[in-house]
């Protein structure tokens, strides 16, 4: 139905609205069964949770063995990993 839209429409601002508006409804719908993000920037390096892709010098002391960056994000289903987020890791 957004690409059909799309085509009638001429004005960016609606369209963004659009978009933003089916990405937050699909957001709840998967909250409601149980999918939710993993938050990873600053939190210690697990393997239980993280995959690291590379190791990089920290940018401070304060984040030597946790994670810098996320180059792909993971989720939970209901407190089991359903992907493990791909992470850079300060060393």
């Amino acid at each position: 139905r957004a690409i059909e839209s799309n085509k009638k429409v001429d004005d960016p601002k609606v369209l963004k609205e659009g978009f933003q508006l089916i990405y937050n409804k699909l957001n709840k719908i998967l909250e409601a069964e149980g999918i939710k993000e993993m938050e990873t920037n600053g939190k210690p390096f697990n393997v239980d949770f993280h995959e690291s892709i590379t190791n990089i010098p920290a940018p401070s002391k304060s984040l030597i063995g946790k994670v810098v960056d996320t180059t792909e994000k993971g989720y939970f289903l209901n407190d089991n990993v359903l992907r493990y987020a791909k992470v850079v890791v300060g060393s």
